[in-house]
């Protein structure tokens, strides 16, 4: 296995290698930015601090891993890319993560902003962050986007994952109690690892795989599904089957 690192058990996907490989593609695409674009999915930014940001990332969730503590990002060593060196220095942002984790063991409990979580938690964070964000570089871009089914789903998965950890106030709730929300991907053979159910709590949101009806179901491929739920792509842009309020509701009570 590449980073010799191995997953704790999430799905099909073999996170450490997905994640060397997203950052492949996300630095192909460096090389032949315009940096000073606009990325419309990211109001505000350029593409130069897109990859910035990616790349500070890498070294921050490196730092954590290596400490088991809560770092600030502005402080991280490495932190900025050396001048004509942007390619090869988004390339050390995997290196950094797996070398830290495999030094301390994948099982090892470190800080993360969801509570203390194995070490090996960082490579399927920074793998998810990094596929995004290539979808923010690509459409800003103007370039086709795409991405293997499996590590779409198991993106959307990390995703509801983050949302259970985290609390809100009834009013902010990305679903109101008891609502139900399904989520369907069309890609064949993903099987369980691409349906969910999500329901409301009062104070958050739970979830678990399962295909059945939903106050709204909403469809589409993994990578249509990813994109929509970090808001990437429109909500109109996957199929929704009854209540659209709630997706609504969902999408916009569920930014981080």
């Amino acid at each position: 296995m590449r980073g010799g690192v191995r997953p704790l058990g999430w799905g099909v996907v073999d996170h450490a290698a997905a994640f060397v490989d997203e950052n492949h593609r996300l630095a192909e695409l460096a090389a032949k930015a315009d940096l000073e674009a606009p990325v419309p999915t990211c109001p505000g930014w350029s593409l130069t601090q897109l990859f910035r940001h990616v790349g500070r990332g890498d070294r921050w969730a490196a730092t954590i891993a290596r400490t088991g503590l809560p770092a600030d990002p502005r402080e991280v060593a490495d932190g900025r890319p050396p001048e004509g060196a942007l390619v090869e220095w988004l390339h050390g942002g995997p290196t950094a993560v797996l070398e830290a984790v495999r030094e301390v063991g994948p099982e090892t409990p470190v800080w993360t902003f969801t509570g203390p979580k194995p070490a090996s938690w960082w490579i399927r964070r920074r793998l998810h962050e990094a596929q995004v964000h290539r979808a923010d570089a690509a459409l800003a871009m103007g370039l086709e986007y795409a991405v293997d089914p499996e590590r779409a789903a198991d993106g959307v998965t990390e995703w509801l994952g983050l949302l259970a950890a985290r609390k809100a106030e009834a009013a902010a709730a990305p679903l109101a109690e008891g609502v139900t929300l399904h989520l369907h991907a069309t890609d064949d053979g993903l099987g369980e690892a691409g349906e969910w159910i999500a329901w409301g709590t009062g104070a958050g949101v739970a979830w678990e795989h399962d295909h059945r009806k939903g106050d709204v179901a909403v469809r589409g491929t993994a990578g249509d599904l990813l994109l929509a739920l970090s808001r990437r792509l429109p909500s109109d842009s996957v199929e929704t089957i009854g209540d659209g309020t709630v997706w609504e509701r969902w999408l916009a009570n569920t930014g981080f």
